[in-house]
């Protein structure tokens, strides 16, 4: 049993790594661009906290600007404005998940019997961690369903972007983010699921002998 909660740990620990890690990405959505009458006839990365425009200037060199979002960027679609909140979420959750965690073993190791479920760190754990995959979750399909649809966004004309691209693709971030999210639904599963060995011996037990 103690060895089932270590590979949660294990799990839930890279799936917040892998959390983190897609916050930092660009590439949640690819557009691709053949406008010869623009200057970003090339790619354009939309993340959730900037936009990278890769310009093709000619068949050899490529420049590229990046443009980090503020809070006074109006053009932003809700399904990056609250995917920010969301990722911030979940990345906060998995932060306490770890403290939960970590009272969790220490009480397995001193043979701390936890009789009351609601007290139970295992059993905050295991909800933290599928609050968190939940918001994740919700990032992931808001935005795969703004690239299977489509959805066009209303960048600063200074940008030289078109409102919808010719192509648009899911990213690598976004498939981070999916592994991130189902790491921590199955740690989650798995720390809810824990039993406390009923043949572990407890402190009082031990003065008893």
């Amino acid at each position: 049993a103690l060895g089932k909660c270590l590979a949660g740990f294990a799990i839930a620990t890279v799936g917040w790594i892998l959390s983190g890690i897609s916050m930092g990405l660009v590439e949640w959505r690819m557009w691709y661009m053949n406008h010869p009458l623009l200057a970003s006839s090339g790619v354009t990365c939309v993340g959730m906290w900037r936009v990278c425009i890769y310009n093709h200037e000619s068949n050899t060199s490529k420049t590229k600007m990046c443009y980090r979002y503020t809070y006074h960027d109006d053009f932003l679609p809700p399904s990056i404005c609250v995917g920010q909140h969301l990722l911030l979420a979940a990345n906060i959750l998995g932060l306490l998940e770890k403290a939960f965690i970590v009272l969790a073993l220490r009480n397995v190791y001193m043979g701390i019997l936890q009789k009351n479920v609601t007290c139970n760190p295992f059993v905050a754990s295991g909800i933290l961690n599928i609050t968190a995959s939940g918001c994740i979750l919700i990032v992931v399909l808001w935005n795969y369903y703004s690239i299977i649809s489509m959805e066009g966004i209303e960048f600063p004309s200074s940008f030289h972007v078109p409102f919808k691209p010719d192509v648009q693709e899911v990213g690598s971030a976004l498939i981070v983010a999916t592994l991130a999210a189902f790491l921590l639904l199955l740690s989650g599963r798995i720390f809810l699921s824990y039993t406390f060995p009923l043949d572990i011996q407890t402190p009082k037990s031990f003065r008893g002998h």
